[in-house]
């Protein structure tokens, strides 16, 4: 299943997932630190979805209330709430 979540409150606009069968099996973020989120990218991919949510979720940027890998949960967790 591929999705597309429009971020907010961080300096990437959008992440583009791929999962399959409970798992990532690609991300992709739109804008942001390019090389801070194409390392975050490669880590989660091949990880159970619930793993990186339990990972991520919550992570903060600065004295922001979310960040780009806070974001990416929130993207899974409304990617499999759709699914």
């Amino acid at each position: 299943m591929k999705t597309v979540y429009q971020t907010v409150g961080t300096c990437s606009k959008q992440i583009e997932l791929e999962l399959e069968n409970g798992m990532v099996r690609s991300v992709r973020f739109v804008g942001g630190c390019h090389g801070n989120l194409q390392g975050i990218s490669k880590l989660v991919e091949g990880m159970p979805v619930q793993e990186v949510v339990g990972r991520l979720k919550g992570i903060r940027c600065g004295m922001k209330p979310t960040s780009c890998p806070d974001q990416l949960a929130r993207a899974l967790e409304q990617a499999v709430a759709h699914s």
